[in-house]
């Protein structure tokens, strides 16, 4: 996914632009801390404490001039028009929040206010039109049959969450003046692994196969998590 981002920042901004970033619902900051050393300034938006406190611990690591280019708020994601300007910036990310708002389309509407026109918005979803492909391949065969014509599933860590499918989400986008300007799958072959699985030797042969996979039909297409990248007009 990473790599994915970085070529729709290549392909829309000028190489060496400071870009002013927002990352909503960033979790421990993994994506935050990444292109801050890449040089952009970066505002994480996180509600979880213990997630943000894991945020506050790993940029404490930083250098200096990564942690000057860093800005933390504990906040709901949905708030984001009381924390900042409309316009106020050119990305604006989130990552693995939308399966849990149970009704997102407020949720994208506020984020896109948040862009600069010409803005992108990286949305990482769960992709609604593959849920049975995960029990399938594990071969829980009720639980396959149970995700057919649903977005309701529940996740690795217990919770009752939903999905997003592509046809919704896109139609989502066009109407907030952000609309679908590329997407992607992510965990196309990988998404079965157990969470403490060893990193294989072939690591980079993998991201290899999964980079061509997430941008390759049909695969893509049943991939476990869909990467949407709309535009603000």
């Amino acid at each position: 996914m990473a790599r994915q981002l970085d070529e729709q920042i290549a392909g829309r901004f000028p190489v060496g632009q400071r870009l002013r970033v927002l990352d909503v619902g960033m979790g421990q900051g993994t994506q935050a801390l990444r292109l801050a050393r890449l040089g952009h300034q970066v505002t994480g938006v996180e509600q979880d404490v213990t997630m943000i406190a894991a945020a506050r611990e790993a940029l404490a690591g930083e250098p200096e001039g990564i942690r000057e280019r860093v800005r933390l708020v504990q906040g709901d994601g949905r708030d984001t028009g009381v924390h900042f300007l409309p316009g106020s910036f050119d990305v604006v990310l989130c990552h693995g929040v939308l399966m849990y708002v149970q009704e997102p389309d407020p949720l994208v509407a506020g984020l896109a206010r948040m862009l600069a026109p010409g803005g992108l918005l990286s949305l990482l979803v769960r992709n609604g039109d593959a849920l049975a492909l995960r029990p399938g391949l594990s071969g829980d065969w009720e639980g396959a049959l149970a995700a057919f014509g649903t977005t309701a599933y529940t996740n690795r860590l217990g919770l009752d969450v939903r999905a997003d499918r592509l046809s919704a989400l896109s139609a989502t986008l066009a109407g907030i003046a952000a609309p679908l300007h590329a997407w992607y799958g992510v965990r196309v072959f990988t998404d079965t692994a157990a969470d403490d699985a060893e990193i294989p030797a072939d690591l980079q042969t993998l991201l290899a196969v999964e980079e061509r996979a997430g941008r390759t039909d049909p695969y893509r297409g049943v991939a476990a998590l869909l990467h949407l990248c709309g535009v603000r007009g």
